[in-house]
């Protein structure tokens, strides 16, 4: 009885995994979503750096969001709560550290020797 049981939830871990058709719609997704800002990058389709900057951040935003559902199976279901819960508290982590790390570059580039950027005839001595 207890190697029934047992196969039977072997059978239902692999139901969780994806099927050959799923994989098959997640790459094509993802090939289609890296060709798009691709395209758009090398045919210089957007002019403005600035638009272009944020569709591509958009068609990467996209593209995660593709590999979670098609490759990584995280759903919102009661067995994947965890890896969703999990998956929110990195998507936080890594907002608060590339948010940080952008204003502590900023701050340093408009702070960091500022009389020597207005200055163009300083010339910076060499150390023995």
């Amino acid at each position: 009885m207890s190697d029934q049981h047992h196969h039977d939830h072997h059978h239902d871990d692999h139901a969780n995994h994806g099927t050959l058709k799923s994989y098959a719609i997640g790459f094509i997704l993802s090939v289609v979503l890296t060709a798009i800002p691709f395209w758009i990058v090398m045919g210089n389709v957007i002019r403005q750096p600035h638009v272009a900057g944020i569709v591509l951040l958009a068609f990467a935003a996209i593209q995660i969001v593709v590999h979670m559902i098609y490759f990584l199976h995280i759903n919102t279901s009661v067995e994947g709560g965890w890896s969703m819960l999990g998956l929110i508290f990195t998507a936080m982590l890594v907002f608060i550290m590339l948010s940080g790390s952008l204003w502590v570059m900023y701050h340093l580039n408009t702070n960091m020797m500022p009389g020597m950027m207005m200055d163009p005839n300083h010339v910076m001595h060499q150390m023995p």
